[in-house]
């Protein structure tokens, strides 16, 4: 006889395919034991059979052991840090994932990850809150750094669930949903706090590392360029083009805003130096 197999076609889609399977005759052909015995015994060979041809998965069998695994190897992607390395199979992840969508569970599969992801970054917000507001600054950069570094690695693991259900259903993209949920429940919420901080160490050089203050202004732009409004002034500074053409008219005002900076640069000790002396490749 024949039953109905799962299987792969060229565009990765799951399709039966018919394969041969031993009837129940066939398989107690040669049994000493009774008929009862023996059609009982055959009966559940070939519901056991064709359960693992058909390669089905319930959702109750996705709850209590697909979604387990990949819950925890998620857990370990978001907590780990970038230079920290934990032992993941990858590989067993993409294939927990590609059969989920093949059979069927990828909006489940999508409405946990979210789930997930949310949850996590709840608790990230929460330990931002608690931060003294002079270590805020480089608390967020960690935050974010390690939740863009946990990315490159759970997008591409997630990449059937993205190909066939976010960008064919939702007309949407893994990355840029997940990275909204860090806009949402992170940045938005201490944006307001951010900012006059990053301002206040702008004015004195040094305060906060240039690579940090760089690091959380571009992030802050990846995430809401519509931000740039609350500190124009701020953002110029590590965004470029952001700022509208130079006006010929405005030259005044640009050399008044160079002398202010000079003037702020010498009052924080860091001095011209001997203008009067030439560079040494100037010397004859």
């Amino acid at each position: 006889m024949e039953e109905m197999q799962g299987v792969e076609d060229d565009n990765h889609n799951c399709r039966a395919e018919a394969v041969s399977v031993c009837s129940p005759a066939q398989v107690c052909v040669d049994s000493d034991s009774s008929s009862d015995t023996c059609e009982s015994t055959s009966a559940l060979l070939l519901n056991s059979t064709s359960k693992f041809l058909l390669n089905t998965m319930t959702a109750e069998e996705y709850r209590t052991v697909y979604w387990p695994k990949l819950e925890r190897a998620i857990e370990h992607l978001l907590t780990q840090s970038p230079m920290e390395h934990i032992s993941i199979s990858y590989e067993q992840i993409y294939s927990h994932v590609y059969k989920c969508v093949c059979q069927q569970h990828s909006e489940l599969l999508y409405s946990d990850l979210m789930w997930k992801i949310t949850s996590h970054l709840e608790q990230v917000s929460s330990e931002l809150q608690a931060s003294p507001p002079e270590d805020l600054i480089e608390s967020f950069n960690v935050a974010l750094t390690r939740y863009t570094a946990a990315l490159h690695c759970i997008v591409p693991v997630f990449i059937y669930m993205n190909k066939f259900y976010i960008e064919t259903k939702l007309n949407r993209d893994l990355r840029d949903d997940l990275m909204k949920l860090f806009s949402d429940h992170v940045a938005e919420k201490h944006v307001s706090t951010l900012l006059p901080l990053l301002k206040k160490a702008h004015s004195m050089p040094f305060q906060v590392k240039p690579s940090t203050m760089a690091s959380v202004v571009k992030g802050l732009y990846a995430l809401r360029p519509d931000w740039v409004p609350l500190a124009p002034a701020l953002f110029s500074r590590f965004i470029p083009q952001i700022d509208p053409p130079a006006l010929e008219s405005q030259l005044p005002y640009y050399a008044a805003q160079d002398k202010t900076l000079q003037m702020e640069l010498s009052q924080n000790g860091f001095s011209r130096g001997d203008q009067s002396r030439k560079r040494a490749s100037e010397e004859s």
